[in-house]
Parts: structure tokens; sequence; C-alpha cells
């Protein structure tokens, strides 16, 4: 929303000197740029993805982690990002140099986790960047958790007739780059 604003803003400052200079052309020109950003940002959807139930009463998807496919559970109880030792290191993250200190509670007891930020983590079209997560020491965990570290960078998530659907934002960083070229 912010952005929006500050594209808003440039644009009035734009068409203000415009105007201030008194050429119809331009004027005509730098309305209609407008109204194609703004067409263009209200035609842009928030990206969205659905999410069916399992069999075993879980919604589980394939998540990309800094470009690498891996098999996630949603788990609105996780207050971050959880990855197994094994997809950290399929992934490539520098499991030499982490330090399990974090105390983790999991369903299977207690254990060890270490913290670090994910470069990127993609559910179909959500991405989302610098991604806080931890890692579980080798064999504590069986299936790596999309927790709420992702979820609540969501404009909404909810369940609807045995259907996880995940909205984020719609993206604004196009249309800004748009309005920048239109007033250049």
């Amino acid at each position: 929303m912010i952005r929006f604003l500050l594209v808003l803003i440039m644009l009035a400052g734009t068409a203000g000197a415009v105007v201030a200079y008194g050429d119809p052309d331009q004027i005509a020109r730098a309305s209609h740029k407008v109204s194609h950003i703004f067409r263009a940002q209200a035609a842009s959807p928030a990206p969205a993805v659905q999410i069916p139930r399992s069999q075993g009463g879980e919604f589980t998807l394939r998540a990309k982690i800094n470009g690498v496919t891996a098999p996630m559970v949603i788990d609105t109880g996780a207050t971050s990002v959880v990855l197994t030792w094994e997809t950290a290191k399929a992934i490539g993250l520098p499991l030499e140099m982490l330090e399990y200190d974090v105390d983790l509670e999991t369903a299977g007891g207690h254990t060890k986790a270490a913290r670090l930020t994910l470069d990127r983590l993609a559910v179909g079209k959500l991405v989302e960047k610098s991604v806080p997560a931890l890692v579980v020491q080798r064999g504590q965990m069986k299936t790596n958790l999309l927790g709420m570290s992702f979820l609540d960078r969501l404009e909404s998530w909810g369940v609807r007739a045995d259907t996880l659907m995940l909205t984020g934002y719609p993206e604004l960083q196009a249309n800004h780059r748009r309005a920048r070229t239109a007033v250049d």
C-alpha cells in the first residue's frame, strides 16, 4: 500500500509539472500513462495457491527452497518454517556452520534446532525471500514444516471445504517499475 501511495504521489508531482509547463500533448500523454498504470494494477490479481487436504488429513505440498524442490506439510502450530537435516543438506545449506541451540517441541518430543534464513521459499506462485527457518538435527523429524514464518507474510490463508487457500499480496513491483518508466 505504501508503494502504491508513493507511485501516486510521484505521478501527481509529474502531472503538476506538466500542467505548469502547459503543453497539451504532454498532458494527454501523462493522462494516458496514469490511466494505463491504474488499469494494470486493477487487472493483476493477488497470487494464490490451493492445496487439497491429503487422505491423512494434512495439507502437503512441494515447495522450492533456494531453487530445490522439497516436500512440506503446512503446520500453523509451528512458529517457523522447519527443515529436516536431510532437506537442508540436499539444498546445500552450510550444515557444518550451524549451531543447534534452539529448544524445539515437536510431535515426536523435545529436540534442538539451528536458526538460519532461507534466501527464497516458493509455494507455487507465492515467493518469499529471506524467510527465517530452523533446521533440526539429523533424524529428528521426518518431514519439513511450512510454519508461520512463511504464512504470516501472506495476505491471507484459510481452509474451505478440505482445501487450503494461500493468498499473497498483489505484485506491486512490476507496476512500480511501469510507473517509473511512464514518468521518465
